[in-house]
Parts: structure tokens; sequence; C-alpha cells
């Protein structure tokens, strides 16, 4: 079982979460979604496709751009589409 935690609060919990390139994308109903805002920030991966990002925010701090998923991911990612991983210290851990 993988949680998701920042500033104190756990974002996500799931034992469904898929490994690629060493983050754990966890899927859309393991994540409490009241956490997070869109942001404007977007990156592409060649495999992987167009990201989105989302800001978190709890108890009044923002972490920007911490988190990311992937919409409408390429076929080779197609198994992560609408799945969140999480960077800028969110703490990813099994157990």
């Amino acid at each position: 079982m993988y949680t998701a935690t920042w500033n104190g609060t756990e974002l996500a919990r799931s034992d469904k979460t898929i490994e690629i390139e060493g983050n754990q994308y966890f899927p859309p109903e393991s994540v409490n979604m009241s956490y997070f805002i869109d942001s404007d920030y977007h990156t592409t991966c060649p495999w992987k496709g167009f990201a989105s990002y989302r800001s978190i925010v709890v108890d009044g701090k923002t972490n920007e751009d911490a988190a990311w998923y992937y919409a409408e991911p390429k076929p080779a990612a197609s198994e992560i589409k609408g799945y969140m991983a999480f960077w800028k210290g969110v703490e990813v851990v099994n157990g």
C-alpha cells in the first residue's frame, strides 16, 4: 500500500499504483482531490505525452506544481491515463 503525504496530510493511498521511471502513479479514485488546484504548468515526455500539473494546498500552504498526470497519454503509456504522480517534497512510501 503506497501513500503520498505532504505537510502532514495524506493526499493519496492505494495498493494499485503503477511504477514508471521510479515514480508511483496513483489511480484517480485514490487521490483526495480537495487538496489540489489546477496549474498552468505543463511538460511533454517523448513517450508518455503531454503532462498537466496541479498544485497542492494544505493548511494554507501551497506546493506549486507538485503533482502531475497525463489526461491523454500516448499509446505506450495508456495504462496511466488520469493517474497522478508527485514530486517537490511529497513523500511517497510503501507500507
